[in-house]
């Protein structure tokens, strides 16, 4: 790769591992909807200009049924559920949990009878690896985790495996900065009743610094580099990055917030990453590479999946 892809992609390893930091910053003074509303408007926002210039949101609210299944099953209540559980978890602990997110979608891409599903055994055997990684992070970090994240975790990760295959079937072939610049915008549009009556009465410097960067940084700048990269480097290798995310994320807890690096992570991460890994093995060959803020096949959706954020 050039010079130049090499810094984007180490950019995205970071833009993308840290956003699980900043969530269990701003839940000290935001709650979870709130916190949505705000990330979601600053980074809606702020990806207007790009979505205006790549031909502006009449294609996309065309198809505004699929539009609003994905966004309400990517961002509006996988970001919500997510904001909350990092009310008890780790921020280290809800990105390797995320991780398993390719796990769960070749379940997803099997029941689905997507083209995607193929891959070999190895691809299968991926999903029993990471299952057993998820087993003994949780077995051996179990004073860590309540029964409630655990479920909200679950639905993010399903949320997110099932979301790229409406983007797949019914948005592929849009501009991928209006079609997620529409889903930001329209999830903050849902929450801004709620925001408006539970904003919170006092804020702190780093909480509201955290949101900021949710917004900016984490969201929309993320996006950005996130299509650089792609049109530099193609879609099958951009979406590498995912792997380095969670680990971005364990080493930001323990350094930034003291998280403790348990036997568990030492234990479970490497499993759920192999696992991912294998599961994410594609049979066909590598799609061509993005022009003109179009994003072939899923690419978008997938990797958003894995973020953030994600």
């Amino acid at each position: 790769m050039r010079q130049r892809s090499w810094a984007l992609f180490a950019a995205m390893c970071v833009i993308w591992g840290v956003p699980y930091l900043l969530i269990r910053v701003a839940v000290r003074d935001f709650s979870p909807g709130v916190l949505v509303f705000a990330r979601t408007a600053i980074g809606g926002l702020v990806l207007l200009p790009f979505a205006l210039r790549a031909g502006g949101f009449g294609p996309v609210l065309r198809r505004w049924r699929p539009l609003l299944a994905f966004t309400v099953i990517e961002i509006a209540v996988p970001w919500l559920l997510l904001s909350d559980a990092e009310r008890s978890l780790s921020s280290s602990l809800s990105g390797l949990l995320v991780a398993a997110v390719p796990l769960v979608g070749v379940v997803v891409a099997y029941v689905a009878r997507s083209d995607d599903a193929g891959g070999g055994w190895l691809r299968y055997a991926g999903p029993l690896l990471g299952l057993v990684g998820v087993v003994v992070l949780l077995g051996l970090d179990f004073q860590h985790v309540n029964a409630r994240a655990l479920v909200e975790m679950l639905a993010v990760a399903v949320g997110y495996a099932v979301a790229p295959v409406i983007m797949t079937r019914r948005l592929a072939d849009l501009p991928s900065y209006p079609v997620i610049a529409a889903s930001l915008l329209i999830t903050a549009i849902g929450y801004l009743p709620y925001a408006a009556v539970r904003w919170p009465s006092s804020i702190g410097a780093k909480e509201a610094w955290s949101v900021v960067a949710l917004g900016i940084v984490c969201t929309a700048l993320a996006f950005v580099v996130f299509f650089a990269l792609i049109a530099d480097i193609g879609p099958a290798r951009a979406t590498v990055f995912t792997y380095v995310n969670p680990a971005v994320a364990v080493l930001l807890g323990v350094l930034l917030l003291n998280e403790p690096f348990t036997t568990g992570i030492a234990v479970g991460f490497p499993l759920i990453l192999l696992g991912s890994v294998l599961a994410a093995r594609r049979g066909a060959a590598e799609p061509p590479a993005a022009s003109d803020g179009v994003v072939p096949e899923a690419v978008v959706a997938e990797t958003v999946a894995c973020a953030e954020n994600r």
